[in-house]
């Protein structure tokens, strides 16, 4: 496993981890809000949605994590590539049908990871 890659895919989880925690437990927080720019209004009607979506952010991470931790670098590499992968297509979706920024800020950097990972660096 590279370093690169490791990094690349380290800071994936992280940004998912983060994520996690602004859907499940701040949406309705001014942080929260002002991540997502939401209303206070809309943050409380949809926060057991974005407490779910959260959760499934966290899996993400959890993917990724043991992906890196995996001692089978084959298999470990494969683990890292498939989440990565879900983590393009969930922000290319989200990107299409609910606000661009999200392909912006969850594929592009999940593609640019699996071209570290696919490298070798």
């Amino acid at each position: 496993m590279g370093f690169i890659g490791a990094t690349a895919t380290g800071l994936m989880a992280g940004l998912h981890g983060y994520i996690l925690v602004l859907e499940m437990f701040l949406w309705t927080s001014p942080s929260g809000r002002k991540a997502f720019k939401l209303t206070a209004d809309f943050a409380e009607k949809t926060k057991t949605l974005a407490a779910n979506q959260g959760l499934y952010n966290g899996f993400l991470a959890a993917g990724l994590v043991w992906g890196l931790a995996h001692p089978v670098p084959e298999f470990a590499q494969q683990i890292r590539l498939f989440f990565l992968g879900c983590i393009v297509t969930a922000g290319a979706y989200g990107g299409a049908t609910a606000n661009p920024r999200i392909f912006f800020i969850q594929a592009v950097p999940a593609l640019a990871s699996i071209g570290a990972v696919l490298s070798g660096y």
